[in-house]
């Protein structure tokens, strides 16, 4: 499965089970729709775990624009007042670092894979967007 969102906060490098370590991090999708005439805004929270490179979590920080690959899930807890809550998590195989959010920083567009360093570009514009170039 692939999802685009922005990142909503810095990365995090957690220590798991003796030595292991996980990237976490989490990502907003943005949604419009109309529905009875009216445009509708929603935005969706994911929870991400990344557990094959850490030196990605350098890159990732808030308000950058990421694509990730991997598997979504669900996880299921009763909260603090007995109400039955959920959240979705999506297990990421591979990161795409598409921009950086108001930083003179570009992050080209890469893929994070096993042990692999990831250059940055000192650039003089920050990401403004997309492109007017789309497939479509």
């Amino acid at each position: 499965m692939e999802i685009t969102g922005r990142l909503t906060a810095d990365a995090v490098v957690r220590t798991v089970s003796g030595d292991r370590k996980v990237v976490g991090f989490s990502i907003a999708i943005n949604d419009t729709f109309r529905s009875g005439g009216e445009q509708k805004k929603i935005t969706t929270f994911i929870d991400c775990s990344y557990w094959l490179n850490t030196g990605i979590a350098e890159y990732l920080k808030k308000g950058g624009w990421v694509q990730l690959y991997g598997r979504i899930g669900v996880n299921a807890y009763i909260s603090g007042n007995n109400e039955a809550k959920a959240s979705l998590t999506f297990h990421t195989s591979e990161v795409k670092l598409l921009g950086a959010a108001a930083r003179n920083w570009e992050m080209p567009n890469v893929v994070a894979k096993e042990e692999e360093t990831i250059p940055l570009v000192k650039v003089d514009s920050t990401f403004e967007g997309i492109d007017d170039d789309l497939p479509f």
